[in-house]
């Protein structure tokens, strides 16, 4: 006979019985000779010298229990990471009408591709391409003006709980230098009455936010409230709704790693986002945050070892949401 508390019980016993630690020693040794695979993100200058052989990875459980290997206290520029936030600032704000702007549906395209955007006149795919993220960014400025960034890293220190987190302003400034294809999308949209603001406020704020920098462990804390319907459980801190949550999350499993999205739902089987800088962050609904690091990127932008870390991780414990 069907018994669910006897289901449950069952859940609980193996959570416990998990041995988080021995599954990150096995990762790390697993991860070794994928090492002279992937490459840097070379065309921002300041990710180009990263030393590649990197690997950190962090867990944080809901009761605040934390499990850690590799360097995790290494810090490294969130890049598209950052997105999460902005897109949770203002659909807090904005609600569904900000789904006229930009969209939520996978893009199925490099994230930073002009082909789509101008096919589709000017309305991004989803938030988490780089053209999507840049409306959100322009919606930001709209509401909090010359204090967007600092809005932006406030909420984001609120959401770590971690009042140290800051950008790495050569990082900031290389992509200033450098960011010609981001000026193509935001000029486009800005063609197609898609960007409310100044072109150079809005771009300079998309750069700042994505070159803030944490470790892993500021990571996993940071994304821990969307493991638990909004609500930071370390500080009980409200830091979105339950139904917002839902929606960040599923935008994260179907659009939260740019052309490979399909390709990391199937292999790992969780909602996460990932950075050029070689940072992804991905939680287990209602039991975790996980966050790694690792600067060698795949083809379509992502951290490889990374990538494989959480697929590893989910094959172990069997904890994909599928």
């Amino acid at each position: 006979m069907y018994n669910p508390s006897k289901l449950f019980f069952k859940k609980v016993v193996t959570m416990i019985e998990i041995n988080y630690q021995k599954i990150l020693e096995e990762i790390e040794e697993e991860i070794q000779p994928l090492y002279k695979k992937g490459h840097v993100a070379n065309y921002i200058p300041a990710l180009a010298k990263i030393n590649p052989r990197q690997f950190a990875m962090s867990i944080r459980l809901l009761d605040g229990t934390t499990y850690n290997i590799g360097n995790t206290k290494t810090k490294f520029s969130i890049q598209s990471i950052s997105k999460v936030f902005t897109f949770t600032l203002a659909l807090q704000l904005y609600g569904r009408s900000l789904y006229k702007r930009v969209g939520h549906e996978p893009s199925g395209d490099p994230f930073n591709s002009l082909v789509q955007l101008e096919y589709e006149n000017g309305i991004p795919r989803n938030p988490f391409i780089n053209a999507g993220a840049i409306v959100v960014t322009d919606s930001l400025l709209s509401k909090y003006k010359d204090k967007s960034f600092d809005t932006i890293l406030n909420f984001i220190r609120l959401a770590a709980n971690d009042s140290t987190i800051s950008f790495d302003k050569e990082v900031y400034e290389s992509e200033v230098d450098h960011g010609y294809m981001n000026l193509a999308l935001i000029n486009m949209m800005k063609s197609y009455k898609n960007i409310n603001n100044h072109i150079s406020d809005v771009i300079s704020t998309y750069f700042k936010h994505c070159s803030i920098e944490m470790n892993t462990e500021q990571l996993a804390d940071a994304i821990l409230y969307l493991a638990n319907d909004g609500i930071n459980p370390l500080t009980n801190e409200i830091i979105t709704t339950e139904t917002k949550a839902k929606r960040i999350n599923s935008l994260m499993l179907t659009c939260g790693h740019y052309d490979a999205s399909g390709d990391f739902a199937y292999r790992v089987g969780l909602p996460g986002k990932s950075g050029v800088g070689g940072g992804i962050v991905a939680i287990v609904p209602d039991k975790m945050s996980l966050s790694v690091y690792s600067p060698n990127l795949n083809k379509q932008g992502n951290s490889l070892i990374g990538t494989r870390a959480l697929e590893l991780f989910t094959a172990k414990t069997g904890f994909s949401i599928f």
